[in-house]
């Protein structure tokens, strides 16, 4: 993991203090690029001991498109506590519902992302065809003189990813997102790792990951965004028959909390171990094997099912999270 401490130098050195909206100041610089072979190790921070267990807790909350902090707690993640109920700001918003929510957060943008259109009424063959592929009527209205209609569905971003896998693999359009300027107002936290990409290379076999970071907490949150996304990236290979590669990860705004400088110098210091492997458990089941495209087991994965081998690390490192 030394490009994780190369970029924590290069921040430092370079970057520009910034106020925000936490109320504690971070070190910034605007744009930067990690890219990790997957083949020769799992990106673990090993500078510090990575709570990996929290990390892979939260990616089954979103995999389960979980809007409730007391869901990712029973998952062994209590990262979500205090955006839940500590945030003065979403504690006074009109779309919380009460104790313990967070809103429409990461993973149900991710599996039920809602989709809308509006049609003319006298359209009998758009709204037939909406009809079929899983939309449906929800009101009528006038617009301009013309009766028009309103049709829904919740689309599930990440299984038509993994479809997209096995039946177009080519195809340059396998991704989802978790950026709904509609739902900005009505969530705890905007979405922060909110674009992935997946690129399957059908020729070797591969498939590889583009992580889109708008704004990313380096000393806290990046080693939980680099776990979650090369362990989803593991998940979908298993799922779909792919060995996977290359995890590409872009930051926008790359910062640190100035309550997080103690903590990141002396990981500094700290000499990296040889990153690990992830290793899936065997009851999840592989489809280069089996033959068998088995998607359900999106929401049938459980924190138990991910380990890491190998994994040698210093001494715990912890400070608070901003909110």
């Amino acid at each position: 993991m030394k490009q994780y401490l190369e970029l924590v130098q290069t921040i430092l050195e370079t970057g520009t203090w910034q106020d925000n909206r936490t109320g504690i100041r971070t070190i910034s610089i605007p744009g930067a690029m990690l890219r990790f072979d997957l083949q020769q190790g799992f990106p673990a921070v090993t500078t510090k001991k990575l709570a990996f267990k929290s990390a892979i807790g939260e990616l089954v909350g979103f995999l389960r498109a979980s809007r409730n902090a007391a869901d990712f707690r029973a998952l062994g993640c209590k990262v979500w506590d205090a955006n839940a109920n500590e945030n003065p700001q979403w504690l006074e918003n009109p779309y919380r519902q009460g104790t313990d929510d967070l809103g429409d957060v990461y993973g149900v943008q991710w599996r039920q992302w809602p989709a809308y259109k509006f049609v003319d009424a006298c359209a009998g063959d758009q709204i037939a065809d909406a009809t079929n592929r899983g939309y449906e009527l929800v009101t009528s209205f006038m617009e301009n003189g013309r009766e028009m209609v309103l049709l829904y569905k919740a689309i599930d971003q990440l299984r038509q990813c993994l479809d997209t896998i096995i039946e177009r693999p080519t195809d340059r359009r396998i991704l989802f997102h978790g950026w709904n300027p509609a739902k900005l107002d009505e969530i705890a936290l905007p979405a922060c790792h909110l674009l992935y990409q997946f690129i399957p290379n059908a020729t070797t076999r591969e498939i590889s990951l583009c992580l889109y970071i708008r704004s990313n907490d380096v000393g806290l949150g990046m080693p939980f965004n680099l776990t979650e996304g090369a362990a989803l990236l593991h998940l979908v290979g298993r799922l779909t028959g792919y060995k996977p590669r290359w995890f590409t990860y872009f930051i926008g705004a790359a910062h640190i909390y100035e309550n997080q400088l103690d903590m990141l110098q002396e990981q500094l210091k700290r000499e990296p171990f040889p990153s690990p492997q992830l290793i899936i458990s065997d009851r999840v089941p592989d489809y280069a094997v089996t033959k068998r495209y088995e998607s359900e087991w999106l929401e049938k994965i459980e924190p138990k099912d991910f380990a890491l081998e190998g994994y040698r690390h210093h001494e715990a490192l912890t400070v608070p999270m901003a909110v």
